[in-house]
């Protein structure tokens, strides 16, 4: 029996990782019946940025691609990254949406949600949490790795403690910038396994080269489920080789029963899906590389990219090493929050205004403002009073449960997208981007006028949550 489960994740992180996820349902509908046949413990196929990138660069329904992931891969186990209560945007969401997008995403296919929080608040995991479990889906709630002064296995064991206690079925470490070591992640690993009785998965990108040892390590002391992707999308911003791991593993205690000639199948066709974005300028060779200071500035790829084209757009790129500094003294400031969507938007747009205003804090973005009100959560050190004033000023921080504040909103927002409406879904597709769903959704219904004839007016339906 295999020891050592692998989560695919070829169909989303890996291509969010090197090419900004522009990976086309086209690139991916004839692999998917070989990739059936493997034997994966999962595949992480949808949620993350796919669904902002399906509408607003690719012209494709993210609920259609779901359902088509769902169709040519029915033994397989689908799988999603959940931001928790801000869903797949970058705001919170009030509870009744939070329900009603777990419970769409499960009826088209979703096995497996994995949900994490930027700040590591579970009580921003609850509401998804137990709507997945309603949904009788498989919850792996995650802990956001990072190194801080209040960052420890004894704190992160804590929180995973608590994860199995609100319901979840497994444990992810969830390490987006790559800052395991193999050691720590020995220790992190045992860590959990004396705490929790669930599964751990890890997942580590490979940008500061460290991911393929940390992983052996983790294996060691215990890990369940490994997060990898198929040779030609793995390494630099990415995961460490499918191939590579299986062929570690094999003959040994760990070994994943997979079987490589399956694989080459997989990769033969991703070899060259690669190709065709290496060779229209998608894919850059610094997506591609090691970069060890990702260990000095805890920064991941996709969110160097961001702050390299905050200061090109300014003109500053000759900043850059300035911001890079700047990011921990930011993070200090405002409670040691760990860098993922959306927190590490909103520390690196502020370390580039402090830098190119020659003054820190001069100017304050208004989601750094709401972040250290409290509206993203609890931080994971308390920030000081003096600090929060200087950037409050007056207004009253929050301390409860942020969603609590929040009025039930799926009303309001079947009403506002009524005349877009051709499936129940795209009112949650609306809830996302209300900026770019339009757009989308006055392309696709002009496509399907003559196709599908009158549209039914789900819209005007009552819905159950």
């Amino acid at each position: 029996m295999a020891k050592v489960k692998i989560t695919e994740v070829a169909l989303r992180d890996a291509h969010q990782s090197l090419f900004a996820t522009r990976m086309t349902m086209d690139d991916m509908l004839p692999i998917l019946p070989a990739m059936n046949e493997v034997g994966y413990f999962s595949v992480e196929c949808w949620g993350g940025a796919t669904f902002d990138s399906c509408i607003r660069f690719l012209d494709e329904d993210p609920w259609d691609r779901l359902r088509a992931l769902r169709r040519e891969m029915p033994d397989t186990k689908l799988q999603m990254l959940f931001r928790g209560q801000n869903m797949l945007g970058y705001r919170p969401y009030a509870d009744d949406a939070v329900e009603y997008f777990v419970q769409k995403s499960v009826a088209n296919g979703i096995d497996i949600l994995r949900i994490f929080d930027a700040l590591n608040d579970p009580r921003n995991l609850q509401t998804a949490i137990k709507a997945a479990i309603k949904e009788n889906a498989h919850v792996q709630a995650c802990i956001s790795y990072t190194l801080s002064p209040v960052h420890n296995n004894e704190y992160f064991a804590n929180y995973a403690k608590t994860l199995q206690e609100m319901g979840a079925h497994s444990i992810c470490i969830k390490d987006m910038a790559g800052l395991l070591t193999p050691y720590s992640t020995a220790e992190l690993v045992a860590a959990l396994k004396k705490d929790i009785d669930i599964p751990v998965d890890i997942h580590s990108h490979y940008t500061s080269g460290l991911a393929s040892m940390s992983i052996l390590k983790g294996i060691e002391a215990g890990a369940d489920i490994v997060d990898t992707s198929i040779s030609p999308l793995s390494l630099g911003t990415s995961h460490m080789p499918t191939e590579s791991l299986v062929a570690a593993l094999q003959g040994t205690e760990y070994d994943t029963g997979l079987d490589l000639k399956k694989l080459n199948v997989v990769r033969d066709h991703f070899a060259k899906v690669r190709q065709k974005y290496v060779d229209n300028g998608r894919i850059s060779h610094k997506m591609l590389g090691v970069d060890a200071n990702t260990l000095l500035y805890q920064v991941p790829g996709g969110m160097l990219s961001n702050l390299l084209g905050q200061l090109k757009d300014a003109g500053k790129e000759d900043k850059l090493e300035e911001v890079l500094a700047e990011i921990p003294n930011v993070r200090k400031d405002s409670g040691y929050p760990p860098l993922v969507t959306p927190t590490s938007q909103i520390v690196g747009t502020q370390a580039v205004f402090n830098v190119l205003m020659g003054e820190r804090y001069k100017m304050v973005t208004k989601e750094f403002k709401a972040m250290v009100r409290g509206e993203y959560g609890a931080t994971p050190a308390p920030i000081s009073e003096e600090f929060r004033k200087k950037i409050i000023g007056d207004d009253e921080p929050i301390t409860c449960r942020f969603a609590d504040t929040l009025a039930p909103e799926m009303d309001k927002l079947r009403e506002q997208a009524s005349k877009y409406i051709r499936q129940e879904e795209d009112v949650l597709t609306y809830a996302m981007f209300p900026q770019v769903a339009p757009k989308f959704f006055e392309k696709r219904n002009q496509k399907l006028v003559g196709v599908d004839g009158d549209h039914v007016d789900f819209a005007n339906q009552t819905h159950p949550v």
